[in-house]
């Protein structure tokens, strides 16, 4: 096994705390005690986070599986309960121009009420809609907080979209009124924001200055101006169920679905946080994001709500300044995406690092690469927890813990208060198969605002004795009970009769010598028959001529010798979501 806790580690660790009080010997029978008795584990998660009532819940839930109503009765307001750590302890920690900076929970506190009486003097109140646009930074999580705390719903929107995505996205929610940036800073390169929102159709802008000498349009509003003269207010108390964020589904075809968090969704992510990243108090998480992916409302939660320090980098996640923030942060829990881990391995700087205050690395996004996380595991000497979820679930579906061991780019267990079924054409399987979702759980949604929930999620699921959620992604079980991510359902494809994931080529032909990154696809031959397989590969100076038999040799000895590449086209990056999934239909359709 690549990762092997000692005695010190399993020690330490929140879930054997867990374990310990319910007298439960293993994960696996926590995993099977918290399905089969949701409401008892719902129940002591939010006694264990704190999360703070203004009207206790009448039970934890109530209804059907495929629509549970959680904490029924309940009135609250989440952000109320992201500043219980202790008044002086430090909430965030940043870069700005000068260095390095923070901000301590009682200041985090200070500025959110005063941001939120500026909102609420700018006319911006309970159930309005604002989208955020803008980088990760202190900004933003006061913003994000401040527009909770008045009772608002946060539209996400990722900093990278162009006008028209940022446009098609306010429309689909009918949002006017946009918090962003002048600019944004980023590998020496200055990115215009303000001026693409307003491109996008916005009718109001607030504007964060970075440069000190923006001007606005007569309608729009100088962040600062939001602290001048506002008292600080109380927050607006509302049903558990009222929207905080609207997100995104990522978007790689068509339109996009739009998901609805409430006060709930938190409390996902923040049990994640505490049990799968081993989140406690004074830990200091950093995981390059931003408020257009569900990792960055994630991270806001499942720091603050553990009682944990946000660290901020505004370095490129790709290089070695980013790294070298985190080291000298003293960060405890790094979250990565596989294509970060990848690139690091390029800069030999990056492995002389002093990386031993990092106790817990945790990647989600896309398959992962054995090598790399192997790699990652053997410079920084902590686990790489795999988590595996979407923004539709408020965090993870599948992931690990660190008092189990497991060989790299691999998962342990179902995420705790949720399982999970395999199938393959519809028949239970064992092995290998879509995997579907046995709600109910906390986190999971129960409406979109432009598609028909029940039918993306319930109809056409196969029969079984629990009740299925469909999900979407492949997955592996392994002999020893564990799982390993084959990629997108979608994404899997019929090479001389068999099928095969994208995952699963990608992983032989990335260790080819030359290959920085690939993404394999297969395209439906005219006249039917299997796919041909057609291989992108970011290779810089390489010739496609010469990678295409290399690539074939791997395959051959390492999957299938009736696997045939077709064609191999190189390309100069991969097209990405916001959350960085690579957009494979987008290269089929190259084809």
């Amino acid at each position: 096994m690549d990762w092997e806790p000692d005695g010190r580690v399993i020690a330490a660790a929140n879930i054997s705390r867990v374990l310990s009080d319910r007298d439960l010997a293993s994960v696996d029978e926590f995993h099977a005690w918290s399905v089969a008795n949701r409401d008892e584990f719902w129940r002591s998660m939010i006694d264990r986070l704190g999360i703070l009532f203004s009207v206790a819940p009448a039970a934890v839930s109530t209804g059907p599986a495929r629509n549970t109503r959680w904490l029924p009765g309940a009135q609250l307001n989440i952000a109320r309960s992201c500043f219980q750590g202790a008044d002086d302890s430090v909430a965030v920690v940043y870069q700005t121009k000068a260095g390095s900076a923070s901000m301590s929970v009682a200041e985090l506190r200070t500025q959110v009420q005063t941001c939120a009486g500026g909102l609420r003097r700018a006319g911006i109140g309970e159930g309005d809609r604002v989208a955020m646009a803008m980088a990760m930074s202190v900004e933003s999580i006061i913003g994000y907080l401040a527009l909770v705390w008045v009772g608002a719903t946060v539209v996400s929107i990722a900093d990278s979209f162009a006008a028209a995505e940022i446009q098609s996205r306010l429309a689909l929610v009918e949002c006017e009124t946009v918090i962003t940036q002048d600019e944004i800073s980023r590998g020496g390169r200055r990115l215009p924001m303000y001026t693409k929102v307003i491109e996008a159709g916005a009718k109001r802008c607030i504007v964060v200055d970075t440069q000190g000498n923006q001007d606005l349009r007569p309608q729009d509003i100088a962040w600062d101006d939001l602290f001048v003269g506002n008292p600080m207010v109380e927050p607006t108390i509302r049903p558990v169920a009222s929207h905080t964020n609207l997100l995104f589904s990522s978007g790689t075809t068509g339109t996009p679905k739009v998901i609805p968090w409430d006060h709930s969704s938190a409390i996902k992510a923040a049990t994640d946080g505490f049990l799968h990243q081993d989140i406690h108090p004074g830990d200091v998480v950093a995981w390059p994001t931003n408020l257009g992916w569900m990792m960055g409302p994630w991270l806001i939660y499942a720091a603050l709500l553990n009682r944990a320090t946000i660290a901020l980098s505004s370095e490129i996640p790709t290089s070695l300044g980013f790294c070298q923030f985190v080291t000298d942060a003293k960060v405890n829990v790094l979250g990565v995406v596989p294509a970060l881990v990848r690139a690091w391995r390029s800069e030999p700087a990056v492995a002389s690092l002093d990386w031993s205050a990092v106790r817990v690395v945790t990647s989600t996004g896309e398959a992962s690469a054995v090598e790399d996380m192997r790699w990652l595991m053997g410079i920084t000497g902590a686990p790489v927890i795999e988590y595996c979820g979407g923004t539709e679930i408020g965090g993870g579906y599948l992931s690990s813990t660190v008092v189990e061991p497991f060989d790299a780019s691999t998962f342990t267990t179902p995420c705790f208060g949720l399982d999970i079924r395999l199938f393959d054409d519809g028949v239970e399987s064992s092995t290998e198969g879509e995997v579907f979702l046995v709600p109910p759980s906390i986190g999971l949604s129960t409406e979109l605002l432009n598609r028909d929930h029940q039918a993306v999620y319930y109809d056409g699921v196969p029969a079984s004795d629990v009740p299925l959620r469909r999900h979407g992604d492949q997955l592996r079980r392994l002999p020893n009970g564990h799982y390993r991510a084959m990629g997108r359902s979608d994404d899997t494809m019929n090479l001389g009769g068999v099928k095969v994931s994208s995952a699963e080529i990608e992983r032989v032909v990335n260790l080819v010598p030359g290959v920085v990154e690939c993404a394999a696809v297969g395209v439906p031959p005219d006249g039917g028959g299997p796919d041909r397989l057609v291989v992108f590969a970011v290779a810089p100076n390489a010739d496609p001529a010469l990678l295409q038999p290399l690539m074939q040799a791997a395959i051959r000895a390492d999957l299938n010798p009736l696997f045939k590449v077709a064609q191999v086209r190189l390309i100069e990056s991969m097209p990405r979501t916001a959350s960085a999934k690579v957009m494979r239909r987008t290269l089929r359709d190259l084809v």
